[in-house]
């Protein structure tokens, strides 16, 4: 039912911090010891790099200041330049020098202590370069500052790891869920971007009305449930929809999963469950989501889930913190899960998650409806015919139908074509049900004889039976786990099954263990995924649905350990009754394959040859062999392999 996978946030949520990772940060674990070893590396680089300019720089010579005396008398010296008490010489030959004279006397008289001349000074050029307050400080207390600074900056940056490790462990109780704004138009969603579930959209829309506009609720006395939950097979829309009634009120969306709630620490859930519904009230109006609240909401006091203290407490915090809505309260609750059968009682009773949307598998209508959406930024192909996939796709539910759209799209683009084709999109089905093609894998040519009877038994048998589904295409080729395929279509998408149709399918089902026994006085591993399917099959007719002559219409449950429903000797009727359908099925596909064979043969031999048979090249075949065709009507799809 989902129609377009949301985008992901762009804000960035910090992962939760476990609590062994922040105990070991907090006392200064392996991050802590890396960064100290990152900042001795630092200061080594950088000392080595001074280091390095140092022995480039060419080094002055000094001299005394006698010397320097005697180099003015002589007129070797053409300037001077003093800077405090140090001198800087430039001589006549283009060299420098540097020297020292006594601070507390002028260049003048120092040097005319020496013996050097008025006349013989005034050949010289002198500059006096005065030193301000702030250079002379710096230059003085630099040596000592500078090393100090450093040594303290690396402290600050070391206690600032640790700190940060601490606040994370701290922060542990404290809820992770994932704030969608409404004034983020990049991740809205709304109910024109889930197509199909029309009821569970009406239902859902009473709740939009209140977060818009809840005075008029308010003013007749009336109370909007606290509590909606979401029940649905996997894939078919159930976030998305919670989504779509934040998007349509225009409230701040706090989603996160059942799991998140529980740690091994207990409380944590319970206070996180707090925090959560705390931040909720101050942005109200608000919508709190928690997918698979399963995790957390199991029937208490069975065992079921480990009797983990830890999640009973979560759970109980939950009820506590929905309970104590005041009805004013502007928060609506939703959570979605696809085992309504093991939450616990007090979650659903009235006052809490008191109302169910019950969210179905889209119909062929919404199919289409569904692959018009994920169309939206495909470019398709002038032969594309949505209709006709959304004919052959029944059981799909919204995922599977993106995944369809999406993996037709990498077709044509690794085919490097610019438009998405109907022959993309048809390929596309059976990749979802049933994986890619393994063209490395290569059957012997026993193998392949084998395997094309094994599906010719599947093929012949289903055709002959009046309630089994009509054959659509048979394939030799090795998809995901198969070594080959028969696909096909019931007359119409189907809300129930009966009696009938469960037998002639698993008698069609075994039409290839038939087929491989009474061609090849032998059997593989091939059916052994067959097997597991009728044998699933015909138990569930005999203990949930009631369809045993013998046992009658009685719903036995599952037996598990601490769990049994019936006696020993009751389980041992059901495994007779169980082997007794089998049997008859098997022995109802061996008299079809004798009746037929040479149907069989000759279906065989096309596969054998061409690898891959479509519907109509199958059906020429039936007439053939004067097999009718059953009436061709393609909406819906199943698979024997």
């Amino acid at each position: 039912m989902a129609p377009t996978a949301p985008k992901k946030p762009k804000n960035k949520k910090t992962a939760p911090l476990s609590p062994r990772r922040g105990l070991k940060n907090a006392l200064g674990g392996p991050s802590f010891f890396g960064n100290l070893l990152t900042t001795v590396l630092i200061f080594l680089l950088l000392m080595s790099i001074y280091s390095l300019i140092e022995g480039f720089v060419q080094p002055t010579s000094s001299v005394p200041l006698s010397v320097v005396a005697s180099d003015v008398g002589a007129g070797k010296i053409s300037s001077i330049t003093v800077n405090g008490d140090s001198l800087n010489l430039t001589y006549t030959d283009g060299s420098e020098k540097t020297s020292r004279k006594d601070p507390s006397a002028g260049l003048p008289e120092t040097l005319a202590t020496y013996g050097v001349t008025p006349e013989e000074l005034s050949k010289v050029s002198i500059t006096i370069q005065g030193q301000s307050g702030f250079q002379f400080w710096f230059l003085t207390l630099a040596p000592i500052l500078i090393p100090l600074v450093f040594i303290a900056l690396i402290f600050w940056f070391l206690s600032r790891q640790v700190k940060g490790a601490g606040m994370q462990a701290f922060s542990f109780g404290q809820s992770k869920a994932r704030v969608i704004d409404p004034a983020d138009l990049s991740q809205r969603v709304t109910f024109a971007d889930v197509a199909g579930a029309r009821e569970a959209k009406e239902e859902l829309l009473e709740i939009v009305d209140f977060l818009k506009s809840p005075k008029k609720f308010l003013d007749i006395g009336a109370r909007i449930p606290k509590g909606i939950i979401l029940m649905g097979a996997p894939g078919t829309g159930k976030t998305l929809l919670a989504r779509a009634v934040a998007g349509e009120a225009g409230v701040p969306f706090f989603s996160i999963s059942g799991s998140e709630f529980v740690e091994m620490f207990v409380g944590v859930g319970a206070s996180r469950v707090r925090d959560l519904f705390q931040l909720a009230k101050k942005a109200a109006p608000a919508i709190i989501f928690v997918d698979e609240i399963d995790a957390v909401g199991r029937v208490r006091g069975t065992g079921v889930g480990g009797g983990n203290d830890e999640r009973e407490q979560t759970l109980n915090q939950i009820l506590v913190e929905m309970d104590g809505f005041e009805p004013t309260e502007k928060v609506v609750v939703m959570a979605a899960t696809n085992r309504p059968d093991v939450l616990d009682p007090a979650l659903l009773r009235p006052g809490r998650f008191d109302r169910r949307v019950t969210i179905d598998l889209p119909d062929r209508r919404d199919r289409e409806e569904i692959l018009k959406i994920h169309a939206r930024t495909k470019p398709l192909g002038p032969d594309v015919a949505l209709a006709v996939i959304a004919e052959r796709t029944p059981g799909f539910s919204g995922a599977e139908l993106y995944s369809l759209m999406n993996e037709g799209a990498i077709l044509a683009a690794r085919e490097n074509r610019k438009e998405v084709t109907q022959y993309d999109l048809i390929r596309s089905i059976e990749k979802v049900m049933l994986g890619p093609e393994r063209k490395s894998h290569l059957l012997s040519k026993r193998e392949k004889e084998l395997t094309a009877y094994h599906e010719a038994g599947h093929a012949l048998v289903s055709s002959v039976l009046e309630y089994a589904d009509p054959v659509h295409k048979i394939s030799v080729i090795s998809r995901g786990r198969a070594a080959g395929y028969t696909l096909k279509l019931p007359f119409e998408d189907k809300k129930m099954q009966s009696k009938k149709q469960f037998l002639d399918d698993i008698a069609a089902t075994l039409g290839g263990y038939v087929a491989e026994e009474m061609l090849f006085d032998d059997v593989t591993t091939g059916p052994s995924n067959d097997l597991m399917v009728i044998t699933a099959l015909a138990r569930d007719m005999v203990v949930r649905y009631g369809m045993s002559d013998k046992l009658g219409p009685i719903a036995f449950g599952e037996r598990a350990l601490g769990n049994e429903p019936y006696s020993e000797e009751v389980a041992a009727k059901i495994d007779a009754e169980v082997s007794r359908i089998i049997t008859d099925a098997k022995a109802r596909a061996a008299q079809v394959i004798s009746e037929h064979r040479k149907a069989l043969d000759a279906i065989a031999k096309e596969l054998t040859e061409k690898e891959t048979v479509e519907r109509d090249e199958f059906e020429k075949l039936l007439i053939a062999n004067g097999i009718t065709p059953k009436k061709k009507e393609e909406e819906g799809v199943t698979i024997t392999t």
